[in-house]
């Protein structure tokens, strides 16, 4: 058996943002950056994932508005820099989205200042949410061993776990790179290591 379950998308949870997703509220700016060609953008998160997306925003949108809830962002040095000194991002501090405004489209978010608890109103085109993943593991929570985080932990490098017979492969393996090839990759591994099973049982 191989567990290939993936991960779930991490969502702020506020008023209005489920129902514009795809009409203005995304978490994928290599799929969704082309649609804001010229448009003012903004980007939810503070880590690598964050960066990353307002980094490819930057080649289509006019504007990027980075909104963090802190003072500083957990991302990598390198990571910061390139955003930091590029000219299209602006950076909200200490700030949260608490309402994601629009009736058939995106038109404006809602965004608390969670040091003077003013709001504000951030009138944009695109939201992008790059708060994280959660795997898609507590279905089998109690039957294999996987880290605190939910992560179904692989004991070798044949995508093994815990339990005989089964593997583990793709997103909710894989804490770190989050990459369509990584998880294909695994995926081939898996297989070949099931069918070792099969053969040897």
């Amino acid at each position: 058996m191989v567990i290939a379950t993936g991960a779930l998308t991490r969502w702020l949870g506020v008023k209005g943002e489920k129902e514009l997703i795809g009409r203005g509220v995304s978490t994928c700016a290599p799929c969704d950056a082309p649609f804001f060609k010229n448009k003012k953008v903004a980007v939810v998160g503070g880590g690598d994932s964050a960066m990353e997306e307002a980094r490819v925003l930057t080649k289509y949108a006019s504007k990027v508005v980075l909104i963090h809830r802190k003072d500083s962002f957990k991302a990598s040095e390198a990571m910061q820099k390139k955003i930091k000194t590029n000219p299209k991002v602006k950076i909200l501090w200490n700030s949260e989205v608490v309402e994601v405004l629009g009736r058939t489209k995106l038109e404006a978010v809602k965004i608390l200042n969670n040091k003077d608890n003013k709001t504000s109103e951030l009138k944009i085109d695109g939201l992008f949410v790059a708060i994280g993943h959660k795997p898609d593991s507590d279905v089998f929570k109690g039957q294999i061993e996987m880290d605190e985080k939910g992560f179904i932990l692989a004991k070798d490098f044949h995508c093994g776990t815990s339990v005989k017979g089964v593997f583990v492969a793709g997103d909710v393996l894989d804490k770190d790179y989050k990459q369509a090839i990584v998880a294909a990759g695994s995926g081939c591994i898996a297989a070949m290591e099931v069918l070792k099973f099969l053969d040897q049982n």
